[in-house]
């Protein structure tokens, strides 16, 4: 066999596909008898080109679970004396770390049954070789066996902690920093016992040293592993970070500034700060860290970001991420600093800070709403002042902003109504369709807790909302109506004026049928119940027909959120109608029964196998049939439609 499978392994490195195809058809074969084994060792320790014995060791990797059980003693041997041969002798780093991937694999099986007593010692007397290409692949190897046989490190843990702190700070080698770096990682996935993982404690400044050293020379993706190792230790419920969070916070805050990495490298370290605020805010209290994080993710919002960036890890975005988990878990901490920034960029002359100013405020307001709310006016002052700033960005900003007050500073904000309401009024005639969203928005949020003092400024406001559903994109209508709606609970019987006209308005959206439409039908079927609760059931009974006939209709069109909002609707004429509404109920209480049926939140999340694919050797290493089923994970989630 060891003739032909040579000359096949040459032929499937050939780059003619149908030779290729061959080849790879005939090495399937020929790989379901067991001797394939003793043919693969032979080829990778002995044929003439480096492609050709890791193709070898590729295979191996591939075949071998499925052979080494029918393998005799002596085969076994030879398999497992010829890897180590090859990791310590051969010249090609690609087949060094081939062999070493088919390591784990075999240790998988050798070293729980005490097959190969030999192979720890032999890894720990690599990984102090004074080669530098030994100590790289036995730390490799470290990495992938801690997956597979972690627990046979059991009692040479500290030893091991021991090897990896040396190897961290290795002097001669980056590859050996590197390799150590990712095998502190794999041990830190696998330990869970505390007193072990606290040890991890005195790794932190060799591994801020390794990872500050990859970014310099530009491997940001081995930078990451850093990352990821301090996101370990931060979720660990033991004191793992000590003083040395200091040093984690700051090379985070310098990683997240330098806008010349890549932006997924920058998410990271905003990602730790995140971890920090979430699960060690007392840390960050007492090492006084929190104005410091404040002063570098403050500019941060005011970061122009491209627009081919993923929105996620645009570092403005993610900026204000942190610093609203900091407002939720510190907030008499976060206030200050960040009420400082936006009162001194609200007068910056780039428009980038005067949105960031206002954004901020925004941002901070759900966290932070008590101190707010007792200190209204100079917020108020800042954002109102930005929504007549000539840059539609500030203007955008500073209407997003009244809309999270309006959500989170009830009720004090509703008693600012006389200086907000005419400054919404006006922003609803902005030039642009983003800054009116966003006014609808605040609109929306401000009405809905206010009561009579809304009766002087109806008939400007329903001027104005009655003209925009008639002229606007579909966007603006649906937050229109959301806005009418607002204004309609907030005057009660002092909308009935304004009821019929909407009323009229709302049986051109309740059938519309096209998909990009369903949104609006939606709030319409929704702003239709609420009209109805203002006006009351001697003045909705004898007009509901056509609207129930309507909301009944836009079942059939199975979309998700207009089930959701005509329950409502049916819910909120249930109540005017009282006893009349029998009649609907044979038509009613079975749609509502179907909702509860639904799967309508199931998400079915599928895991894929990784098939390693070296170097194009993909297809030719995995066996039809010993291809795994992935695995579906059915995860059903609670749905508006449900509620």
């Amino acid at each position: 066999m060891a003739q032909s499978l040579e000359l096949l392994l040459i032929q499937f490195l050939m780059p003619d596909n149908d030779a290729r195809r061959q080849a790879e058809d005939q090495i399937k074969r020929l790989a379901k008898d067991p001797q394939v084994v003793p043919a693969l060792i032979h080829h990778l320790r002995t044929a003439k080109t480096p492609n050709v014995r890791q193709l070898a060791a590729v295979l191996l990797r591939k075949k071998i679970t499925g052979h080494w059980a029918k393998l005799s003693p002596q085969l076994k041997q030879l398999v497992k004396q010829s890897l180590i041969d090859s990791i310590t002798m051969e010249h090609s780093p690609p087949v060094r770390k081939a062999s070493a991937n088919v390591v784990s694999i075999v240790a998988k099986y050798a070293v729980p049954s005490g097959e190969w007593p030999d192979l720890l010692p032999f890894l720990f007397q690599c990984s102090q070789s004074a080669q530098e290409d030994h100590r790289e692949v036995a730390l490799i190897l470290f990495s992938s066996l801690t997956e597979t046989v972690g627990s046979a490190f059991r009692p040479h843990f500290a030893d091991l902690q021991a090897l990896l702190l040396k190897c961290l700070q290795d002097e001669t080698s980056n590859r050996v920093r590197v390799a150590a770096l990712k095998a502190v990682g794999s041990c830190l996935e696998f330990t869970h016992d505390g007193d072990e993982v606290i040890k991890f404690r005195e790794f932190i400044p060799s591994i801020l040293n390794v990872a500050r050293q990859c970014l310099a020379s530009g491997e940001e993706d081995v930078a990451i592993i850093a990352f990821e190792i301090f996101d370990e230790l931060i979720e660990s419920p033991a004191p793992l970070l000590g003083d040395s969070v200091k040093s984690i916070v700051q090379f985070s805050l310098e990683v997240c500034s330098s806008q010349n990495l890549e932006s997924n490298t920058r998410h990271q370290a905003i990602q730790i700060l995140s971890w920090l605020a979430k699960y060690k805010s007392n840390t960050l209290k007492k090492h006084k860290l929190v104005i410091p994080i404040l002063q570098v993710l403050c500019p941060l919002l005011a970061e122009s970001t491209d627009e081919s960036d993923d929105d996620d890890l645009a570092p403005d975005r993610a900026a204000a991420e942190v610093i609203d988990t900091m407002a939720l878990n510190i907030p008499k901490h976060v206030y200050p600093p960040v009420f400082e920034f936006a009162s001194v960029s609200s007068q910056n002359a780039n428009p980038k800070f005067r949105e960031a100013s206002v954004t901020a405020l925004g941002v901070i307001s759900e966290g932070c709403l008590e101190l707010m709310k007792s200190k209204l006016e100079p917020v108020l002052h800042i954002v109102l002042g930005a929504l007549r700033d000539p840059e539609q960005m500030v203007r955008g900003a500073a209407s997003f902003a009244l809309g999270q007050f309006a959500e989170h500073l009830q009720p004090e904000i509703v008693s600012h109504y006389e200086s907000v309401l005419p400054c919404i009024l006006n922003s609803l005639e902005d030039g642009s369709d983003e800054v009116k969203e966003k006014s609808y928005y605040a609109l929306a949020a401000f009405c809905e807790n206010m009561g009579e003092e809304i009766l002087p400024f109806l008939d400007p406001l329903m001027g104005r909302l009655l003209a925009a559903l008639q002229n606007s994109s579909r966007n603006l209508q649906e937050t229109c109506m959301s806005a009418i709606g607002s204004i309609a609970s907030a005057a009660e019987q002092a909308f009935f004026p304004y009821a019929e006209r909407v009323l009229e308005l709302m049986k051109n959206f309740m059938v519309l049928t096209n998909d990009e439409d369903l949104r609006c039908r939606a709030r319409a079927t929704e702003l239709v119940g609420i009209v109805a609760m203002s006006v009351g059931r001697m003045r909705m009974e004898p007009i509901l027909p056509p609207y129930i006939e309507a909301a009944i209709s836009g079942f059939g069109l199975e979309f998700s959120e207009l089930r959701e909002y005509t329950h409502g609707f049916f819910s909120n004429v249930a109540e005017i109608l009282e006893d009349s509404f029998v009649q609907y109920l044979p038509h009613v209480v079975p749609l509502a029964f179907s909702s509860c049926n639904l799967d309508d939140g199931s998400a079915v999340d599928i895991d894929e196998g990784d098939d390693e694919i070296a170097n194009g050797f993909g297809g030719v290493s995995s066996d039809d049939e010993a291809h795994d089923e992935p695995r579906v994970r059915n995860i059903s989630v609670r749905t508006g439609v449900l509620d």
